[in-house]
C-alpha cells in the first residue's frame, strides 16, 4: 500500500511577538488577501488552508477588509478555509481554567456564523499543555489533539532534537487525562514547518523530499505522513499544486495530497496500530535536558501575570456569577457584553503575549488592554450589584440606619473582614449651593453608631474618622447628580455570607458607639514581634523571617520568608543562573519593623530591608547576546558594581484568616537578576502538589535522569503545596506563577521578580523594559494545615485568596427578595468550585466544579423552582436527575439549571 504524504498549508500567526500587533497585522492582511485571490483563480488546484486554529484572526482581518466577509464565509463553508476551534491560541498554563474554557466556547461560537469548525485540539507552539486537556477536548466533542511541544525537545529557532528516552517513540500517541479521558495525540515531531517551502524544481525537490520523507517515516506509526506547509508568519506558498506534481513524479511509490486536518486524521485513524504509547497528564518536556521547556516565561514580566490574574478573577469569580444571580431575580443576562469583556481579555492570552516573551511595544499595549478590561469589569460589577440590591427589601432598616448588603459570588461560604467606605450623609448640589455643603457637613455632629445583622445581632466593627468628599450619581432617567458626602471607612467581620448569595447588615444610630473596635497603641515593638489570630501564631526574627505555628495541631514551620537573589543571564523564555556567584539572601539582614494597624479585627505589620546586590550582569553577557550564544552555553557572571534594592513587606493577619498575607514592594534598581521568597518546610517528601488547569496536580520534587538544567521550575495557577502524613504548607499567590521545590530542606521557592533584557529565540531582540526597573509588587498568603492540601481542604482557602466580597450601600426601599438569600444551594464537599454563568446560547444557568481527588464525590445542587441536568463544558446536556450527582475521579462537572 502506498504511503500518503498529507501536505497541510498553514501559517502559525502570532498576533504579536518580535513585532507589535499592528505590524504583524499588516503582513497578515497581505497573507489573507493573497489567500482570497488564490481561491478565486479559475481551475485552481489549491485545495485548502488551515487558519491556525484561532478565530480572532478573522476579526483582525475584517476590521480592515469588511467587504471580504462573505467571500471568507463561503470559503469556510466549502471547507477550503479551516477555522477554530479556539478564539486565540492561548498559553495553556498561564491562563486560568475558565479562560481556557471561554476560549473554546467563544471560538466555537464564532465558527457558527461561518458554518464549519476545524474540530482538532490545536496547540502548535503552546509552551507545554495541562494534563486535563484530553478531558476538556472530549467534553467538547474533539477526539484529536496536535501539538509541537511537551514531548520532544525544541530549541533555538524551532529546531528539534532527539533524546534517548522521550515519552513516545511515535508522532502518534494516546494522550490521557487523570480522569481516564483520552484523545489521539499528534506530535509535530519534525515541527510544524516540516513541509515548508516545498520546491517545484525537480533537483531541489529531490534533495528536499529525500530528507523530509525520511524524517517523517522515522516517527510515523502508520503509512499516513504529515507535512506542515508553513511556519511562523509564513507567506502563502501559491505553488503547492505544482510542487505536489513534481513530488508525485519523483516518488511514484508515495501519494502526495494537498490535505487538511480533517482528511489527514480520518485516514490516520483507519491506519493506526492496535496499540499506541499512552502519555498521561501534563506535557511539560520532562524527559529532556530541561533547557528548552520555556517554563521561565512564568516569571517574565510578572506584572502581566498579576494584571491577568486580577482581570480573570474579576470576570469569572465576580462578574459572571453576579450577573447570573441578577438573572435569577428577573434581570436580562448581558451575554454579549460579558463575551466582549472576555474577548478583550483573551487578546492578551496568546503565548507570546501573556508569557511576557515579546518586544517591549507588545507588552505596553497589553497593559492598556488589561486596564480597559478592568474598567469594563469594575463598572459592570458596580452596576450589577446596585441592580441586585434594588430588589432586596431594605424597608425594615431601623430609623436613621444605613443598610449594607454583602454579596458572595463564590461557591463557598465566606467569613471575611471587609472594609467599606460608607456615606453617613449626602447633600446634593440640587439641595444646597455646592460651596456651602462641605462646611455644613463638617459642622454637623456625627452620630454614634452600632452595627447589627438582619437578625438584630450586634457585630464588632471599626470606624475611621469621617471625611468630606465629592461624589456623583449617574441616574438612568436624569442628568448626573453631584454631591458632597460625609464618609467613614468601616471595617467589620462579615460572618456566614452564604455561597452564591448575600446578607444584609445595618449601621444604626446609638447613644454611644456599641461594640466599636478601637485601634490599639501602635508603638514600634522593642522585643518579640508577634501576630496571632484564632488559627495561627507568627513570630518574626530580626531579619524578617518568621516562625508560623498552626494552633490546632501546635506544629510550627521555622524561618519562613527569606528573600533570595541570584544573577540571571538567560532571556524572557529561560532563566540561567550567572556563573560563579552564590545566592544573596536577606538571612541576617536586619529589618526595621513598624506596626501599621492593630485591633481585634486585624493586625498589619510592616518591615523594611535593604539588600545589596550586583548592579547587573558583567560585560560578557552583552557580547554573548550579540553573538546569539544560546542561554545554555553562556558563561557570563555578575558585575562587581553593587547597588541597593529596598524591600518593603507588609504583613496582614485578620480575624478568620487561616494564615498571614504578604505584600512585597520592591524598588528594583538592578538588572539581570531573579528574586524569590523561600519557605523551608523541613518536610521530607518525593512529590508535591500545585494548582493547574482543573487539577491539583502531583509533581516530582526532583527531575528525571535526562534533566541537566540546574533549575527545575514549574508553572502554577493559584498555589503550590508540600505535605507529609502529618502537616502541610501551602503558598497561595496573586499572579506569581513560577515556583521551584528545593528538596534538601523541602523549600517552596516562589519567584517574585525576574529581570532580563532580551527576547531570546531566533535573533537578538533587546527588551530593556523586561528588566522591570522601579517599583514592583508581589503578594501571597501562607497557609499551614494538617495533612495535605486536599485532605485538609486548604485548597478552598487558597482558591478564595484575592476573591473579595462585594459590598453595596443600597437605598431604603421595598423589595421582593429577603435580606439574606442563597440563590444556589449546594453540597459539594471535597469539590473545587470553578464558575457560575448563563449558557452561551440560552437562558440556562450553568455551574461548574471539578473533583481534585481520585475518590468519587457526591454533589447536590438546587435552585428553587428550577430543574437541573449534567452538561459538558460546551453546555450540551448529557444527563438529567433530581439535584443529586456524582463527580467521578478528577472529573470536570458542569450542571445546568432551567425552568
Amino acid at each position: 500500500m502506498k504511503k500518503t504524504a498529507h501536505i497541510i498549508s498553514h501559517s502559525h500567526w502570532d498576533r504579536e511577538w518580535y513585532l507589535p500587533f499592528e505590524k504583524h497585522r499588516y503582513y497578515f492582511i497581505k497573507l489573507m488577501n493573497n489567500l482570497v485571490d488564490q481561491f478565486k483563480k479559475e481551475g485552481n488546484d489549491f485545495k485548502s488552508f488551515h487558519l491556525d486554529g484561532q478565530t480572532v484572526l478573522l476579526e483582525d482581518y475584517f476590521a480592515v477588509h469588511p467587504e471580504n466577509r462573505e467571500i471568507v464565509k463561503q470559503l469556510v463553508k466549502e471547507k477550503k478555509l479551516y477555522i477554530g476551534p479556539w478564539y486565540i491560541l492561548q498559553d495553556a498554563f498561564l491562563t486560568s481554567s475558565e479562560a481556557n474554557i471561554r476560549n473554546l466556547q467563544i471560538g466555537l461560537n464564532d465558527t457558527k456564523a461561518y458554518g464549519h469548525a476545524a474540530k482538532i485540539g490545536y496547540f502548535p507552539d503552546t509552551f507545554g499543555i495541562y494534563g486535563q486537556a484530553p478531558q476538556i477536548l472530549k467534553q467538547a466533542g474533539i477526539d484529536t489533539a496536535a501539538f509541537g511541544r511537551g514531548v520532544k525537545p525544541t530549541g533555538f529557532n524551532n529546531t528539534v532534537s532527539d533524546t534517548p528516552n522521550f515519552e513516545s517513540p511515535y508522532s502518534e500517541m494516546l494522550w490521557q487525562s487523570p480522569d481516564g479521558s483520552s484523545v489521539l495525540g499528534i506530535l509535530f515531531a519534525n515541527w510544524y514547518s516540516n513541509g515548508n517551502e516545498i520546491p517545484v524544481d525537480e533537483e531541489e525537490a529531490k534533495v528536499f523530499w529525500d530528507q523530509k520523507l525520511q524524517d517523517a517515516e522515522k516517527y510515523a506509526s502508520t503509512n499516513q505522513l504529515l507535512f506542515m506547509n508553513g511556519c511562523d508568519h509564513q507567506p502563502l506558498q501559491k505553488t503547492i499544486p505544482e510542487a505536489i506534481e513534481t513530488a508525485a513524479a519523483l516518488y511514484p511509490e508515495f501519494q502526495f495530497k494537498h490535505s487538511s486536518f480533517n482528511e489527514y486524521t480520518e485516514a490516520l485513524k483507519q491506519a493506526l496500530p492496535k496499540e499506541l504509547q499512552v502519555i498521561e497528564g501534563e506535557l511539560r518536556n520532562q524527559r529532556t535536558d530541561g533547557w528548552s521547556t520555556l517554563v521561565n516565561t512564568a516569571s517574565s514580566r510578572i506584572y502581566l501575570k498579576q494584571w491577568n490574574n486580577y482581570c480573570q478573577t474579576l470576570l469569572e469569580k465576580v462578574t459572571e456569577p453576579l450577573a447570573a444571580m441578577n438573572y435569577l431575580t428577573g434581570t436580562i443576562y448581558p451575554r454579549e457584553y460579558i463575551r466582549f469583556m472576555w474577548k478583550s481579555l483573551m487578546k492578551n492570552h496568546p503565548h507570546d503575549s501573556i508569557c511576557g516573551c515579546s518586544v517591549d511595544e507588545v507588552h505596553r499595549e497589553m497593559v492598556t488592554r488589561f486596564e480597559t478590561v478592568a474598567q469594563m469589569a469594575d463598572v459592570f460589577v458596580t452596576e450589577q450589584a446596585i441592580e441586585l440590591t434594588e430588589k432586596i427589601d431594605t424597608s425594615e432598616t431601623p430609623e436613621g440606619g444605613i443598610p449594607l448588603v454583602v454579596i458572595n459570588t463564590t461557591g463557598w461560604e465566606k467569613n471575611d473582614v471587609i472594609t467599606k467606605v460608607v456615606d453617613l450623609e449626602r447633600v446634593y448640589f440640587s439641595q444646597m449651593h455646592f460651596e456651602k455643603i462641605p462646611g455644613y457637613l463638617k459642622e454637623k455632629e456625627t452620630l454614634n453608631y452600632k452595627l447589627i445583622d438582619d437578625q438584630g445581632r450586634t457585630v464588632l466593627f471599626q470606624q475611621d474618622e469621617p471625611v468630606i468628599e465629592f461624589g456623583y450619581d449617574l441616574p438612568e432617567d436624569k442628568f448626573r447628580q453631584p454631591f458632597f458626602a460625609k464618609r467613614a471607612k468601616l471595617s467589620f467581620f462579615a460572618e456566614g455570607i452564604p455561597s452564591f448569595g448575600y446578607k444584609t447588615f445595618y449601621l444604626v444610630p446609638a447613644e454611644s458607639p456599641v461594640q466599636l473596635i478601637e485601634p490599639e497603641e501602635m508603638e514600634a515593638e522593642t522585643g518579640s514581634i508577634e501576630m496571632e489570630n484564632e488559627y495561627v501564631h507568627i513570630q518574626f526574627h530580626e531579619d524578617g523571617s518568621f516562625d508560623l505555628m498552626h494552633k490546632e495541631t501546635g506544629e510550627s514551620f521555622h524561618r519562613l520568608g527569606i528573600y533570595e537573589d541570584t544573577g540571571d543571564i538567560g532571556n524572557e523564555y529561560m532563566y540561567k543562573e550567572a556563573k560563579g556567584h552564590a545566592p544573596i539572601t536577606t538571612k541576617g539582614v536586619a529589618a526595621e519593623f513598624t506596626i501599621l494597624e492593630k485591633s481585634t479585627l486585624r493586625t498589619v505589620l510592616e518591615f523594611t530591608q535593604t539588600l545589596s546586590i550586583p548592579a547587573s550582569a558583567d560585560d560578557r553577557l552583552a557580547i554573548e547576546r550579540n553573538q546569539l550564544i544560546w542561554h545554555k552555553e553562556r558563561e557570563a557572571g555578575r558585575s562587581s558594581e553593587m547597588t541597593a534594592i529596598n524591600l518593603r513587606t507588609v504583613v496582614t493577619l485578620a480575624k478568620g484568616m487561616k494564615g498571614p498575607a504578604f505584600k512585597l514592594t520592591i524598588d528594583n534598581q538592578a538588572t539581570d537578576h531573579r528574586l524569590r521568597v523561600l519557605f523551608p518546610t523541613g518536610l521530607k517528601t518525593e512529590t508535591h502538589k500545585a494548582d493547574s488547569i482543573f487539577e491539583i496536580v502531583t509533581r516530582p520534587n526532583v527531575p528525571e535522569n535526562e534533566w541537566e538544567n540546574p533549575s527545575f521550575c514549574h508553572h502554577q495557577q493559584r498555589f503550590s503545596s508540600l505535605a507529609d502524613e502529618r502537616m502541610g504548607l501551602t503558598v497561595a499567590t496573586d499572579g506569581l506563577q513560577e515556583y521551584e521545590i528545593l528538596p534538601v530542606d523541602g523549600t517552596i521557592a516562589v519567584t517574585v521578580l525576574r529581570a532580563t533584557s532580551e527576547l531570546g529565540d531566533w535573533g537578538y531582540f533587546p527588551t530593556p523594559e523586561a528588566q522591570c526597573l522601579g517599583i514592583q509588587t508581589a503578594e501571597w498568603q501562607v497557609l499551614p494545615h494538617e495533612k495535605d492540601v486536599l485532605e485538609s481542604q486548604a485548597f478552598v482557602d487558597a482558591y478564595q485568596y484575592k476573591v473579595s466580597l462585594v459590598v453595596v450601600q443600597p437605598s431604603i426601599h421595598k423589595g421582593e427578595w429577603p435580606t439574606t438569600n442563597q440563590f444556589v444551594k449546594s453540597k459539594a464537599n471535597g469539590l473545587a468550585w470553578s464558575s457560575m454563568k448563563m449558557a452561551e446560547d440560552r437562558d440556562h444557568l450553568m455551574v461548574r466544579w471539578f473533583n481534585p481527588t481520585e475518590q468519587k464525590k457526591s454533589l447536590n445542587a438546587s435552585i428553587k423552582d428550577y430543574q437541573s441536568y449534567k452538561s459538558t463544558i460546551l453546555e450540551v446536556r448529557t444527563d438529567q436527575r433530581e439535584d443529586q450527582y456524582e463527580a467521578e475521579k478528577y472529573e470536570i462537572i458542569t450542571l445546568g439549571f432551567y425552568k
